[in-house]
């Protein structure tokens, strides 16, 4: 019997041994604004809890996520908020390459400028252009140089490239607009307070966000999407960018997604099989940022609380 006992416990500590050795693991990027930070935390809850897999968070922005991925060395194998076409300098690289998958199934997303509710009332601001006017500049000049500052994404941002060029061809430079490059923490520090002391500030906004819970603000009109008039060269493409690029009409609507790294198919099938049913709505991603950034909730805490109240749906993704 002795014997008996002494072999079940070593055969179940092989089979627990063998589950920990072949468990599914995956290293999911985290470039910083809420939103994603929401998704990558979403992500690894799934793996971690509900498929016995590991997953582990890796902070960095754009460049390093996309280049780890590239490399193909398990560093970072996911990016789990691609926006398109802002970050096509990097999937046009990849994807072609072989190295990054995308997957089909994308949310919606809107960009534009934005300034509070109250601003815009008192100021009699409608539109991009209005910014450019002597006395909105001043209103938007805290800190006394003359200048009216904008917020234009943070470093590291594809789409605060964008913003650079599109203010400039909007001829707000000229007018007195002053470009700010901050993490996006610090902007949304700004806008409240900014409202809270009555003064003028205009900023690069987007939905899906928390900033349309946390304050009232107005997305302001621009020119219709043009292509003829969107010229945009990154920095990746090529080093004289600024100078190539000319964007002078609001972005095309965004299709916002997931993607990983094809080294990542071999080593954990399962996972990526979860990635390809993936799939969530701007309200989704827009009520976890809001959790995050405003309640002020750990992001994995807010990972999990989705999940629960939203068994079905994350079934769906697992197959059950």
């Amino acid at each position: 019997m002795k014997i008996i006992k002494t072999t079940l416990v070593a055969g179940l500590i092989s089979l627990f041994a063998t589950f920990s050795t072949f468990a599914e693991k995956v290293k999911i990027g985290d470039p910083g604004w809420t939103g994603a930070t929401a998704i990558a935390n979403l992500l690894a809850a799934v793996v971690n809890d509900k498929m016995g897999g590991e997953a582990e968070l890796v902070p960095g922005n754009n460049t390093a996520i996309y280049g780890a991925i590239d490399r193909s060395k398990g560093e970072i194998e996911v990016h789990p908020d691609i926006w398109l076409p802002n970050q096509q300098a990097y999937t046009n690289d990849l994807v072609p390459k072989g190295t990054l998958k995308l997957s089909s199934k994308p949310y919606e997303g809107n960009q534009g400028y934005c300034v509070s509710q109250q601003f815009a009332k008192k100021m009699n601001i409608t539109a991009i252009e209005d910014l450019a006017r002597p006395e909105v500049v001043k209103a938007m000049d805290s800190d006394g140089n003359g200048k009216g500052e904008f917020w234009i994404g943070a470093d590291g941002w594809a789409s605060a490239n964008v913003n650079q060029v599109k203010l400039r061809d909007y001829g707000l430079y000229d007018a007195g607009i002053e470009p700010i490059r901050a993490a996006e923490a610090v902007k949304n520090a700004r806008v409240l307070d900014s409202i809270k002391k009555g003064e003028g500030y205009a900023f690069y906004c987007y939905k899906p966000h928390a900033i349309w819970g946390m304050a009232d603000v107005v997305m302001l009109t621009e020119p219709k999407h043009d292509p003829s008039k969107y010229k945009m060269v990154q920095p990746k493409e090529d080093a004289d960018w600024y100078k190539k690029s000319y964007v002078a009409s609001k972005d095309a609507l965004k299709k916002i997604q997931i993607g990983w790294g094809t080294s990542l198919e071999a080593k954990s099938p399962a996972i990526v099989e979860f990635f390809k049913n993936f799939q969530l709505t701007g309200d989704d991603v827009s009520a976890m940022a809001y959790a995050i950034s405003v309640e002020k909730k750990q992001p994995a805490d807010v990972a999990r609380t989705w999940m629960k109240n939203n068994k079905s749906k994350v079934d769906g993704w697992l197959g059950l």
